[in-house]
């Protein structure tokens, strides 16, 4: 299901990513559960998780137990 908001994301995100990573996350979630309609509820909200976390991870790495935004270049 589509977020409305970071308020909606689960708070495990909320807690662990920047505000930045979770605007990042939600946008990336909804394009891709939008764009993945197609496939089966679980499937379809399975690919649009992984595509979020791909698209905050193109921008924020893990240091220990923070996520830090990448250096440019």
């Amino acid at each position: 299901m589509p977020y409305s908001s970071t308020d909606d994301l689960p708070p495990s995100l909320q807690v662990r990513l920047p505000l930045h990573a979770q605007e990042i996350y939600l946008v990336a979630f909804n394009s891709a559960f939008a764009e993945y309609a197609d496939r089966g509820a679980e499937e379809q909200e399975s690919t649009a998780h992984r595509v979020a976390w791909a698209a905050v991870k193109k921008q924020y790495r893990k240091q220990d137990e923070r996520w830090v935004a990448r250096e440019p270049g």
